[in-house]
């Protein structure tokens, strides 16, 4: 098994529904654009992954919104060292088609009350249904590895609470673990690496917004996991 050393984890640059929440209530979430202050975000940090990947083979898969296209095309990797893939697994949490800006905001409010992983919006996804996919998807990616021929490295460009609910299925964490959990920024990245016991490490931790409050025993691996 070619397990590769590196899988990188991007969450898209700014978009403009970052920049203004009104967006939603015109057009669908799938199709927003990066802003400019987004692709300057993520041509910075494909700056740092050129350097980071050298002359190495990557395997690319992308969620099939078009702000995480605009973002990995920002990234300019050599189209010769890149096998690239979208992956709707990956896609962004579903909220509703048209967005009401008022109305998500009050589901947001009762998220809150009913907690991130278990709440379901109206006509859109639950935290655990992402979870599901992304899990599918994770089993997918574990396959590929059976090929003697990976790449030696891994990319996946998606959104901030994919990330989050893909390091929670690869590490085992709780759910209290993921809802104390803040997305990352846009454009950041973060990283599991393989390390010389054979698991995998990520190279930092997401930040912490609250205490976990599990209902039972409380368990996070941020330093490796049992793959």
């Amino acid at each position: 098994m070619a397990r590769p050393r590196r899988i990188v984890l991007v969450r898209h640059g700014e978009s403009e529904g970052n920049a203004d929440d009104t967006v939603y209530e015109r057009e669908p979430d799938h199709a927003l654009r990066l802003t400019e202050t987004g692709r300057r975000q993520a041509e910075e940090t494909g700056e740092r992954l050129r350097e980071l990947f050298g002359t190495e083979r990557v395997s690319v898969y992308v969620s099939p919104y078009r702000r995480t296209h605009e973002t990995f095309r920002a990234f300019r990797l050599d189209p010769g060292q890149v096998r690239v893939r979208e992956e709707p697994r990956l896609r962004e949490q579903d909220w509703g088609n048209w967005q009401d800006r008022d109305d998500v905001r009050l589901q947001k409010a009762y998220r809150d009350a009913y907690g991130h992983f278990f709440y379901r919006f109206a006509q859109g996804e639950s935290g655990a249904d992402v979870y599901d996919r992304v899990g599918a998807f994770l089993e997918s990616l574990y396959r590929s590895f059976e090929a003697p021929d990976h790449p030696p490295n891994v990319l996946l460009v998606t959104h901030g609470l994919t990330m989050r609910l893909f390091c929670m299925r690869w590490f085992h964490w709780t759910v209290a673990d993921f809802e104390s959990l803040s997305n990352p920024g846009n454009a950041e990245t973060r990283t599991l690496l393989l390390g010389e016991d054979g698991r995998y490490h990520l190279d930092r931790p997401f930040e912490r917004w609250r205490t976990p409050e599990p209902y039972g025993t409380h368990r996070i691996e941020w330093q490796g996991d049992d793959r």
